[in-house]
């Protein structure tokens, strides 16, 4: 049997479990209004906000993360998942005005063993796609091709919003 490693995931997924909000990523940035820049913040609404992931699979890998601090989707207000929706559709238009991509990958990771690096916190990823856009390289080459830096992705989806 072959195996492939993504040891780059580690670090992200290793920092990233905390179970209450005290030691939260999202919950950090969710209280930083601050420093929407650096943190890569490009919205926020009045229940949830939209940053950049900052281990993007692709140019503008986006987030939508409730403001509120739970694990499970049907753990979350009306409200919250009204407006997480909503965000998400815009986030859909976002990127198809700036990347005009073929398609998206959009969903949500709930719990450890479905994939979630950040379980205490539910967030939807919306991903712009083109066909041929994945490889091997990351996992044979430990390399991940981001064509530009999160700086230029941010300052190109902040003007969306």
């Amino acid at each position: 049997m072959d195996r492939l490693w993504s040891p780059w995931r580690y670090e992200y997924i290793a920092s990233s479990s905390a179970a209450d909000s005290s030691n939260c990523i999202f919950c950090s940035l969710r209280d930083d209004p601050e420093n929407d820049e650096r943190n890569f913040v490009v919205y926020r609404g009045n229940r949830n906000f939209v940053v950049l992931n900052i281990y993007p699979y692709i140019s503008g890998h986006l987030l939508i993360i409730p403001h509120e601090h739970v694990g499970d989707l049907d753990a979350a207000s009306k409200d919250t998942t009204d407006e997480l929706m909503d965000l998400t559709k815009r986030c859909q238009r976002a990127l198809r005005e700036v990347y005009q991509p073929e398609g998206f990958n959009i969903g949500m990771n709930l719990g450890k063993s479905a994939g979630a690096g950040i379980v205490a916190h539910i967030h939807i990823h919306i991903l712009p796609r083109w066909t041929g856009d994945t490889n091997f390289m990351s996992t044979i080459g430990n390399t991940r091709v981001i064509p530009e830096d999160l700086s230029t992705t941010y300052q190109k989806l902040r003007t969306r919003f």
